[in-house]
């Protein structure tokens, strides 16, 4: 398994931590319950950490190679030192004594490394991209927010090179297909999975106790990366619209915002997040909205639990692992009609759908199921069981049949 740019089992919410890093801890850890070993390579970020890693059960394994300055780096970078973290995974493996079957990447600069490993081991990739730079062109609403030319060229040779590609949704296999003229015969389309074991309905009263939340206090939550594609800004107008309207003194509530960098931390900057601090005094929204900074996986489901709505207000998404874990927990969602979320969030049942960058028509929902506690038990409930479909059991059973499908075409057995 390759995740090159970034840790699976680094904390979440800094600005390359996410639904991926999830997705490949998760993932590995499931393969290893189904016996399959994985050892999961990432370059290293720090000198101060182990190398080998033993966290993903069933003596799987994280492995920290060197490759560049040990210490996080731009991604515009990170290019620039893939062919040292090849050799260093191919370095690993000969010291070992390790052979592998099949390499699973991840992200086109992690397939990119993957196509230079098979010319040392010649076996087939799987790849997964998770999120593709065509689409964040599309949605970027700065010069910065763009993607560079790059980027796109890699995940076309990746396309083109690999043996087999896994598509989230059925909105990315359209991606593919119409943005990069993909041979759509070799992309196959399995949803990520979550957890079960972790993500489950918490009586409310409960979670509110474990998080510190006053048992009269009602919470909106929002969870992920503090950046311009996640469109913090939009939910913050539309609260600014529910408090102008009046709204809100009927139905009080606070936002909590996981990811990013707690309130006032001192020395950490992040050009987003303060922009997001000034609209939100822009507005007059400073004794609603509270940064909360990052937090564990093993909090998440309590905040989840805590909140009467998880809004996902991103102008982007591949798939949308925020929404199907809130879902999990039993709490409906409002979230954005792009990419996986349409998919994933079925609207008027989980939770509500709406265009991307409409602050009014996201207000609109949140004050519905705001003011309708039936409703919003009825649409929690209905989340919860629609999330039981994705755990991760049914869903690494569906790649591991695509590994077997991959080995038995190149006539090579696992």
């Amino acid at each position: 398994m390759l995740s090159y740019h970034t840790c699976p089992l680094a904390t979440l919410g800094g600005k390359d931590t996410g639904g991926m890093n999830v997705y490949v801890r998760d993932l590995s850890h499931q393969l290893g319950a189904e016996g399959i070993q994985v050892d999961v390579f990432t370059r290293s970020q720090d000198e101060h950490v182990p190398h080998v890693l033993h966290e993903l059960g069933f003596g799987n394994r994280v492995v920290h190679i060197p490759a560049g300055p040990e210490i996080p780096l731009p991604k515009q970078q990170l290019v620039g030192f893939i062919d040292m973290f090849v050799k260093g995974v191919v370095e690993f493996a000969k010291q070992k004594n390790c052979s592998y079957d099949l390499i699973h990447s991840h992200y086109w600069m992690s397939g990119i490394a993957a196509l230079e490993l098979k010319k040392f081991w010649d076996i087939p990739i799987v790849h997964m991209f998770h999120t593709l730079g065509k689409m964040k062109q599309r949605v970027a609403r700065r010069e910065d927010e763009k993607e560079g030319a790059y980027r796109i060229e890699g995940e076309k040779r990746v396309l083109k090179e690999v043996d087999r590609i896994i598509a989230a949704t059925p909105a990315e296999l359209a991606q593919l297909q119409w943005l990069y003229q993909a041979d759509v015969a070799k992309i196959q389309v399995i949803p990520p999975g979550v957890d079960l074991s972790r993500f489950y309905p918490i009586p409310m009263d409960e979670a509110k106790e474990y998080i510190g939340i006053p048992l009269c206090d009602r919470m909106l939550l929002f969870v992920g990366r503090i950046e311009p594609l996640k469109g913090l800004d939009v939910l913050l107008k539309a609260i600014a619209l529910m408090r102008q309207n009046g709204s809100w003194e009927k139905t009080p509530f606070c936002l909590a915002i996981i990811g990013g960098n707690e309130e006032g931390s001192n020395g950490l900057k992040d050009s987003e997040q303060d922009r997001l601090s000034a609209l939100r005094a822009e507005f007059g929204l400073e004794d609603l909205v509270a940064f909360l900074g990052k937090k564990s996986q093993d909090t998440l489901p309590y905040y989840y639990s805590a909140a009467e709505i998880v809004v996902v207000p991103s102008h982007y998404e591949s798939f949308g692992m925020v929404a199907l874990e809130a879902m999990a927990c039993g709490t409906p969602v409002v979230a954005s009609n792009v990419g996986g979320l349409a998919y994933l969030v079925q609207d008027g049942v989980t939770g509500f759908t709406v265009p991307a960058d409409e602050p009014q028509l996201l207000m609109d929902c949140i004050e519905r199921l705001l003011s309708d506690s039936d409703l919003r038990a009825k649409m929690g409930h209905q989340a919860a069981q629609f999330a039981l479909g994705f755990g991760w059991d049914t869903i690494a059973k569906k790649i591991i049949n695509l590994y077997h499908s991959v080995l038995d075409a190149r006539g090579s057995l696992p």
